[in-house]
């Protein structure tokens, strides 16, 4: 009798993971998936998921934080407040809207618009990261400190923005959210600047 290293009992069956199930989706697949994502809490209380919108060849990608009360009433990214600020910073830096693609970090609404988890920014990131995958964009602006550690391990916005970052074979320009712009007039100015960068890198 040949000797194996079975004890009797067959070896349990790696679970699939979220990744597993993402490789080789398209986005609308990913859309879908989206759609019925149960992986954390947020999906507790949400009207709507926030995949994400623009057209599929975008250069430009942009991600943010994660949707607030309009976006989960819609289902669509910055279409509040401050995306009423973003579509005035992206008009002024001569970039249109509609030929670029925008999504956020999380993909449902935290509650009172309160900062992502880490456990809720884990659960997510698969599916960002395979959009980015789709989308394949030539720049990723990242809107705010949240994206800006998920993305680059950076956790001072200030210290960052505007500046060209190469990690993982990927070009990203952190840069201030639009709602922070409320509190200092001047980051307006610094925010259509950094939008004019990733124009520079298409």
């Amino acid at each position: 009798m040949k000797l194996t290293d079975f004890d009797g009992e067959e070896p349990e069956e790696e679970k699939e993971t979220l990744e597993d199930k993402l490789k080789d989706k398209d986005l609308q697949e990913v859309v879908d998936m989206i759609a019925n994502c149960e992986k954390c809490r947020l999906h507790e209380n949400r009207t709507n998921p926030v995949p994400g919108e623009g057209p599929e060849n975008a250069a430009i990608m942009l991600i943010g934080e994660g949707p607030g009360e309009n976006e989960d009433e819609q289902g669509r990214p910055f279409v509040g407040s401050a995306g009423k600020k973003l579509d005035e910073c992206l008009e002024k830096a001569g970039i249109n809207r509609e030929k670029i693609f925008i999504s956020n970090t999380v993909k449902c609404r935290p509650p009172d618009n309160r900062d992502p988890y880490r456990d809720e920014l884990r659960a997510c990131h698969p599916y960002t990261e395979r959009i980015v995958e789709i989308i394949d964009p030539k720049v990723i602006g990242l809107l705010g400190r949240v994206p800006t550690k998920r993305f680059l391990g950076k956790e001072s916005i200030t210290k960052v923005r505007g500046q060209k970052i190469e990690n993982n074979g990927r070009v990203y320009i952190p840069m201030f959210h639009p709602a922070a712009l409320r509190y200092k007039a001047s980051r307006e100015e610094q925010l259509v600047k950094d939008l004019r960068t990733l124009l520079d890198q298409i």
